[in-house]
């Protein structure tokens, strides 16, 4: 048990999710669990990281994995959670046009994309309920605004705006708990999903900020930067 504030970010064992958590811990003083589906490549980034990082085993994908992630872990050692980052997301599929798209292909993205963050956040609200000044943080992705909708990246884009969809349905029921829910565009980052574009650091600065807002704070939004951006 460690009086910390106590946060779980997904898919956390490299990228966005590395450098959330390295913010998390080092610059905030949580308590990170790095979640990763491979948990030695988990653990390496836990040691990186160094003090306050613990590797946590944890495919969003997998119910099974979740169940055990949370109830025989999260709950069993710590019995509380503060902050969830719905990090894990996957097939930024650029190759794909919408009217030809593999459907077993894009049922998969939505596996981790949409169903992962709302298993992971049906198992999270029992120990948010416990925590202190609880937030979830969706990352998602300008690719699901439909304000400004490309045709490009068919699954991906679509899962975003169902996870976008899934952030005002949570924040509206946990409103009245007092548990901030907001969804993320870290923009264009130099990950090995997206290949370019701005460093690591600042796409994660975003996350970091909604994951770490005070009492009082937005809920259901959808940001960059910190700033409201259109849905």
């Amino acid at each position: 048990m460690t009086s910390q504030r106590i946060a779980l970010v997904t898919g956390a064992n490299r990228g966005i999710g590395k450098e959330v958590s390295r913010q998390l811990a080092q610059d905030h003083g949580m308590w990170v669990l790095i979640g990763a589906r491979d948990l030695a490549k988990g653990k390496a980034a836990a040691d990186e990281i160094g003090y306050g990082a613990e590797a946590l085993e944890l495919d969003v994908s997998s119910p099974d994995s979740v169940a055990a992630a949370f109830f025989l872990m999260v709950e069993s050692i710590y019995g509380r959670l503060d902050v969830l980052v719905n990090n894990a997301g996957v097939d930024y599929d650029t190759d794909q046009q919408v009217h030809l798209a593999d459907l077993d292909r894009v049922r998969r993205a939505f596996d981790t994309n949409l169903f992962g963050p709302w298993d992971t956040t049906i198992a999270a609200v029992p120990l948010l309920q416990r925590g202190t000044d609880a937030r979830i943080v969706n990352v998602s992705s300008g690719a699901g605004s439909l304000n400004s909708m490309p045709a490009g990246t068919p699954g991906y884009g679509v899962s975003k705006a169902a996870l976008n969809a899934l952030t005002l349905k949570t924040a509206a029921a946990l409103k009245p708990q007092d548990i901030l829910v907001n969804a993320v565009c870290p923009g264009w980052v130099a990950t090995d999903m997206g290949g370019g574009g701005r460093p690591i650091s600042e796409g994660a600065k975003g996350v970091v900020w909604a994951a770490t807002l005070p009492k009082g704070g937005p809920t259901g939004g959808f940001f960059r930067d910190g700033v409201a951006i259109d849905w």
